[in-house]
Formats: C-alpha cells, sequence, structure tokens
C-alpha cells in the first residue's frame, strides 16, 4: 500500500462475516457493506464525529475503537499528530455478527499508516499483526484487510493469512435480527471440550469449504455444516437457530454470522435467484441484505488517489 501524503485521509473498510460454519475462528469474508473513516491531523486536541450505526451510542473520546487503535499504531511507528479528528460514516450493524469491531480497528490501524508522514509504504504483515493483537483473533480482522475470502491462524506468535478468490458464482446474503449480542457472551457459552468426532467432522468441511469457495459453490451446503460452535451457542439466539435450521432444509448454505445473532446465506447464484426462498423463511422483523464479496479489503483515499492493502 502506497502512502497517501497529505493532512487528511479516508479509509473505506467492508463488513466481514466470520467462521463460515466449522471454520471456527480462521476464515472471514468481506461483504459490501462499509464503514468511511476520515483521519486528518489538528493543531491540538480531538475530535470525533460520528453519522449511521452506533452515533448516539458509541463514545466520542480516547475510548472510541477506532481512537485506540488509532493510537496503538501510532505508538508502533513512534509518531503522534498534536491533535486529531475522525469523522465516521458508520454502515455495518453493530454488535450483530458482521465484524464492526474489526472494522474499527482496522480503520484506526491503517489510517494511522496512512497518515503518518515518515511511512512510504505500509507494512500489511505489520498491520495484521497488530489488528490481531487489537481484536485478540485474526479471522474478521484479516478478510476486513485484505478482501474476498481469507484463511488466517497464528504461527511464531504472529497471525498469518492466505486470500481466496471466490468464485463469482456465490451470491452472500445476510440476514440481520432487531437484537443485538456481545461476542464475549457468545464465547462464553463454548464448551471447553468437544470430542474427537466433532473436531474431526468440522476439519474435514473447513477443508471442503475452500473448494466450495473457490471452484464448487454446488457444495456449499454441506463445506458449511458446523457441529462445534453454533449449536452450542443456541441458548443466546435461539431465533437465529432457528432461521439457520429452517434454511438449511430448505438447501440453503446457511449460518451464524460470526458470533451472532445475523444468519449468513452463501447461494449458488448458477441455481437460481436465491433471494425468494430467503424471504420466505426470514422473520418479516428481520432485515434482509443481498451484498457481494467485497474484493478489495480496506482502502485508503488520499492525495495519490484510491489505494488497497492488498
Amino acid at each position: 500500500m502506497t502512502h497517501p501524503h497529505g493532512d487528511g485521509v479516508r479509509v473505506r473498510v467492508p463488513a466481514t462475516s466470520a467462521n463460515l460454519g466449522p471454520a471456527f475462528d480462521c476464515a472471514g469474508l468481506a461483504l459490501t457493506c462499509h464503514d468511511d473513516v476520515g483521519f486528518s491531523v489538528a493543531a491540538d486536541g480531538l475530535e470525533v464525529a460520528m453519522t449511521g450505526e452506533g452515533a448516539h451510542s458509541l463514545p466520542t473520546g480516547e475510548d472510541h475503537l477506532v481512537v485506540r487503535s488509532f493510537r496503538a499504531a501510532c505508538a508502533e511507528l513512534g509518531w503522534a499528530p498534536p491533535g486529531l479528528r475522525v469523522v465516521a460514516e458508520n454502515r455495518i450493524p453493530q454488535g450483530r455478527g458482521m465484524g464492526s469491531s474489526a472494522a474499527a480497528v482496522v480503520a484506526g490501524v491503517v489510517g494511522a499508516w496512512a497518515l503518518c508522514p515518515d511511512v512510504d509504504e505500509v507494512d500489511t504483515a505489520a498491520v495484521l499483526r497488530l489488528v490481531t493483537e487489537l481484536e485478540g483473533h485474526p479471522d474478521n480482522v484479516a478478510a476486513c484487510l485484505l478482501g474476498g475470502a481469507v484463511l488466517s491462524w497464528m504461527e511464531d506468535g504472529g497471525a498469518r493469512a492466505h486470500r481466496l478468490d471466490v468464485d463469482r458464482r456465490i451470491v452472500p446474503l445476510v440476514l440481520v435480527p432487531a437484537g443485538t449480542l456481545s461476542t464475549h457472551v457468545a464465547r462464553g457459552l463454548l464448551p471447553e471440550v468437544v470430542p474427537h468426532r466433532d473436531a474431526a467432522h468440522n476439519a474435514g468441511r473447513a477443508a471442503l469449504l475452500t473448494a466450495a469457495l473457490t471452484q464448487a459453490p454446488e457444495l456449499l451446503l454441506p463445506a458449511t455444516d458446523d457441529r462445534l460452535h453454533q449449536r452450542q451457542r443456541g441458548t443466546a439466539m435461539p431465533a437465529s437457530l432457528e432461521l439457520v435450521d429452517r434454511l438449511r432444509d430448505r438447501g440453503l448454505a446457511a449460518v451464524v454470522s460470526g458470533a451472532g445473532p445475523s444468519v449468513l446465506v452463501l447461494a449458488d447464484g448458477s441455481a437460481g435467484d436465491p433471494l425468494p426462498a430467503v424471504l420466505e423463511a426470514t422473520p418479516e422483523d428481520w432485515d434482509v441484505r443481498a451484498l457481494d464479496v467485497d474484493p478489495a479489503g480496506a482502502c485508503v483515499s488520499g492525495g495519490t488517489g484510491e489505494i488497497s492493502s492488498r
């Protein structure tokens, strides 16, 4: 990523869906729903302005996640602006399993790298390491940073990631309920030990998922079957699990999106328009969003034009 020199930059970050069924904590998918965050150097102090999702509930000081992430990156870079202005247009739903916190972390870190006058090239590996440390796991942040479908893992104390080009026939739909669910609460429901047969089942389906995402979308239904984490968290989101079951019974590859409670459907577009069947199965008070896979990941605009983290 080339550094866009100037006093202000704008970072666009995509929503993400993690796990994709069996690939718990190691797979994520970037989606075409975005937050846009502008960063500019001010004479002093901090100003945070927001519109859209969370505008009336998120903090507007140093405890804002974008600001905390920006400061963490500045500390690593050995640079700090005299003052900072942050303007955020939030479109990613908060607390719905669509990677809103990952987007905030990536926006803050990438914004610092892009704005720092001492940086000519953004080190994507260094950014991935830091955003993973801040988020706690790499699946959402890696997909948000790199775009497409991303496999991620921890090795030698740091995060690693491999990007996949998603088959163009795949149509993602996200079904968003009105209620929220804390990732911390959802993770707290997971068992400490799982049966070996269930672990083996998920390993096989996660391997199959790679083929389904890249070249064989007709395999998406079996490839998204999970035994390790969705059912175990059902008490926190019974309506989501009921919807997943209803959609899968109709032949649609439905999974809980991240920690929930949103539901992700990965449809094979070559088999016909999935939207009517999804709408028929989904409760009326849920928001059905027909999206695309975001191939670009985090993008920065500045004095040198549009650039991508890839």
